[in-house]
């Protein structure tokens, strides 16, 4: 059976996580009062509905509790209007509710209200682009969880040639690789401890935040 999720706010951010959802195999019901937006969904999602997603019934028509997940993706366009539709989809049932906050205090509220998880994807965006700009070798970083990070790198050139049981990375720098991508970009191979890295590897490393860009100061 497939997942079924509501996307409130088809902003940049909303619409790109319904269709990105929809293509992921979800089905999704988009809601925006912008009739525009709506249409523009309708073409890729399940179904695309303009209403006001601070008015209670609504909101309640589109069975908020039935569904696999809840999105409010509104953001700075209206604060108040994030936090009214994240409280009635809470109210109305939401089994997991996702909303979309834009600093500090508007995050606190939202979980106030009743949201199981609050994304800042601005911030978030910031954050691991910070990393690719500091360090060319960095591909990419995720966070996994408080205190947990996953991230992609091409083997510094220090690296390269040598081993990754030689290399010793969990007990100098306390990062761990659990994965390397082959060059072909499709293959991706648990690591074998006794085979020389290439220039073309990519190494998905789990660490703590901060540790990989120690690693890569230090051999550098």
């Amino acid at each position: 059976m497939r997942k079924q999720a509501i996307v409130v706010g088809l902003g940049q951010f909303g619409m790109s996580l319904a269709t990105s959802l929809a293509h992921k195999g979800v089905e999704v019901l988009a809601v925006d009062q912008d009739e525009e937006k709506v249409r523009q969904a309708a073409s890729v999602v399940a179904e695309a509905i303009a209403f006001d997603a601070t008015d209670e019934l609504a909101l309640a028509g589109t069975n908020p509790g039935s569904r696999d997940l809840c999105v409010c993706a509104i953001g700075n366009e209206s604060r108040e209007g994030s936090i009214i539709a994240t409280a009635l989809l809470r109210q109305l049932g939401a089994k997991r509710l996702v909303a979309r906050g834009v600093d500090p205090l508007h995050e606190r509220i939202l979980r106030l209200v009743g949201a199981h998880e609050v994304v800042n994807p601005e911030k978030a965006f910031g954050e691991r682009y910070a990393m690719r700009l500091l360090y060319s070798d960095i591909v990419d970083e995720i966070v996994l969880g408080p205190g947990l990070v996953l991230t992609e790198l091409h083997p510094p050139e220090s690296f390269v040639g040598r081993s990754l049981a030689a290399l010793g990375l969990p007990r100098r720098f306390q990062v761990n690789v659990v994965a390397v991508r082959r060059p072909d970009g499709e293959t991706v191979e648990l690591p074998d401890p006794n085979r020389p890295l290439t220039p073309d590897d990519l190494l998905l490393v789990v660490s703590r935040p901060g540790a990989v860009g120690a690693l890569l100061e230090k051999v550098s």
